[in-house]
């Protein structure tokens, strides 16, 4: 059984060796033994705040083995992307160009900084081990966030965004970086990702990066073609978000280019579909209905602490309906008979 829970403090040493598993420049997640301690310590402080208004909070969860305790993949989620700052992005633009003298009417696609971004809850840091990237514990780890989301939907914004890594090549190289955030930076993409330690919320960003709109037509056709592209590292959690429901068209990562996935919480399969429903009376492990046809779902308790996730094969689960689970699934969740649980189908 895999288990998705918040972060505690005796993961910081595995959470160290998980990290230096990391391409530089592609993910998010802290890397130096220094910056995760933080990220928990704050990750900590933000599950146990009393709070109802999204803010400062970062939330790190870990995908472990409930088998060996081994710890799969981290992932989190920011209550405001730009809490302490602004979180800068490039928008998608379209400008018209028209003379009337010339008779001439035309669309320029252009590309304008902006911080339109910076009031949504930002998914972020997702990782897992590799030969876990195509499984479900994958998918339970990056929707997990979101279903704490629902559980409590008030530490966070009503819009959500996740920002993927772009184009790159074997040597770290980024055509869009090449062809415009080079000019700016004087410098390599990864010395800038380095730089910035993969934020976007940095004051040289707006020191250094083009204040006026940059014409998409004037770049050369390896960075255009780069626009919006994924890399290959990223291609499972874009797949992920995309069936959640997440979406990418009208912003870009200001420095590689890659997709910006944004959605409404109206919009997400884990908000549309959930169901609270009660731990039923069960004294044994349930026959979950072998005569019927059997549900993945993803479950857990409504609470804002303790909070557990974990993947469950039911029955189809209707309103009002008592959920059935084995003592297993009880002690992963920490659950009794009669608390309330989210169920999500998969």
């Amino acid at each position: 059984m895999f288990i998705v829970r918040p972060v505690e403090a005796r993961d910081i040493a595995p959470l160290t060796e998980l990290a230096s598993g990391l391409t530089q420049g592609v993910h998010t997640m802290a890397r130096t033994p220094a910056a995760i301690e933080r990220a928990v310590e704050q990750s900590i402080r933000s599950f146990a705040s009393q709070t109802d208004v999204a803010g400062e909070e970062s939330y790190l969860f870990v995908l472990e083995n409930s088998d060996d305790h081994n710890l799969i993949g981290s992932a989190a989620i920011a209550a405001m992307a730009g809490s302490k700052g602004t979180f800068f992005s490039f928008r998608n633009d379209v400008i018209q160009q028209v003379s009337r003298d010339l008779n001439i009417s035309h669309s320029v696609h252009a590309l304008t900084l902006c911080a339109d971004l910076t009031s949504y809850s930002q998914l972020l840091s997702f990782f897992v081990r590799r030969g876990h990237h195509s499984r479900p514990e994958a998918s339970l780890l990056s929707r997990a966030r979101l279903l704490y989301a629902a559980c409590m939907p008030g530490r966070f914004a009503d819009n959500f965004f996740v920002s993927l890594a772009g184009h790159t090549d074997a040597n770290g190289r980024s055509p869009f970086w090449e062809a415009l955030g080079r000019k700016f930076f004087q410098m390599d993409f990864l010395q800038a990702e380095s730089l910035v330690h993969g934020a976007r919320n940095r004051n040289l960003i707006v020191e250094l990066m083009p204040h006026y709109p940059v014409y998409v037509p004037l770049l050369n056709g390896e960075a255009q073609a780069s626009m919006g592209q994924v890399h290959q590292e990223s291609e499972v959690p874009f797949q992920i978000l995309s069936k959640e429901g997440f979406a990418a068209d009208d912003f870009i990562d200001i420095f590689d280019g890659g997709p910006i996935l944004e959605a409404n919480k109206n919009a997400l399969h884990t908000f549309k579909n959930a169901l609270k429903l009660q731990v039923g009376a069960s004294s044994s492990d349930p026959d979950p209905g072998s005569a019927q046809a059997l549900v993945t779902y993803m479950i857990a308790p409504v609470r804002e602490t303790e909070f557990r996730v974990i993947s469950l094969q039911s029955a189809v689960l209707g309103p009002g309906q008592p959920v059935l689970l084995s003592e297993q699934q009880r002690r992963a969740l920490n659950v009794a008979t009669g608390d309330t649980i989210m169920c999500v189908p998969w």
